[in-house]
C-alpha cells in the first residue's frame, strides 16, 4: 500500500513548532506528500523533506512560491493519474469547476474552500483536505486528508487535528 498525506491552506509564513509536530505525528508514515496550495511561503514544505511532495501554489501565495511553485499540476502514482489545483472562486461548486479543469484524472485534489470533502464524480475521487491549521478561518476544526493506493483502487479519509 502506498500512501500519500494531503493537506492545504496551511496559510504560514514559516513552519512553526506547532507545524512541525502535528506535520511528524499525522503525516510522518506517509510515502509522499500532496499541498493544495495557500502555504504562504514554499519554505513550508521543507518539513517534508524526506518525502517526495507535489505541490501548487494559492491565491494567498507570496511572489517567490508563486515563482516556484505551478498553478496546476497533473502527476502518476503507481499507474493512477492525480491532478491538482488549489481552486478558485466561490466555495459553491467549487467541485465542478476542478472537474471541469481535469475531466481525465483519476483523482483531483484541491483546496481553497477549509471545508473537507472526499467525493467521487464518476470514477473520479475528488478530495479537499481542508485547512490545516488548529481552526481554519470559516471556524472548522483543522483537518488533512489520507490516499491509500492499494490493489483495489483509490481510497480517500479524513481526518480531523483535533483527533487525539
Amino acid at each position: 500500500m502506498f500512501t500519500i498525506g494531503i493537506l492545504s491552506d496551511t496559510h504560514l509564513q514559516a513552519a512553526d513548532s506547532y507545524f512541525k509536530k502535528i506535520c511528524r505525528q499525522r503525516l510522518g508514515g506517509c510515502d509522499a506528500i500532496v499541498h493544495a496550495g495557500d502555504l504562504i511561503d514554499i519554505s513550508v514544505l521543507d518539513v517534508f523533506c524526506e518525502k517526495e511532495v507535489y505541490a501548487v501554489h494559492g491565491n494567498s501565495c507570496n511572489a517567490r512560491t508563486r515563482a516556484i511553485l505551478p498553478e496546476r499540476r497533473v502527476f502518476e502514482i503507481l499507474g493512477y493519474t492525480i491532478a491538482l489545483c488549489h481552486g478558485t472562486g466561490p466555495r459553491h461548486n467549487i467541485e465542478d469547476r476542478v472537474f471541469s479543469m481535469f475531466p481525465d484524472a483519476d483523482c483531483i485534489v484541491y483546496g481553497h474552500s477549509h471545508q473537507a470533502a472526499c467525493n467521487r464524480y464518476g470514477s473520479c475521487l475528488l478530495v479537499n483536505p481542508g485547512s490545516f491549521q488548529a481552526t481554519s478561518r470559516y471556524g472548522h476544526p483543522g483537518s488533512y486528508a489520507l490516499l491509500r493506493i492499494d490493489g483495489t483502487g483509490l481510497h480517500s479519509s479524513l481526518h480531523s487535528l483535533a483527533e487525539d
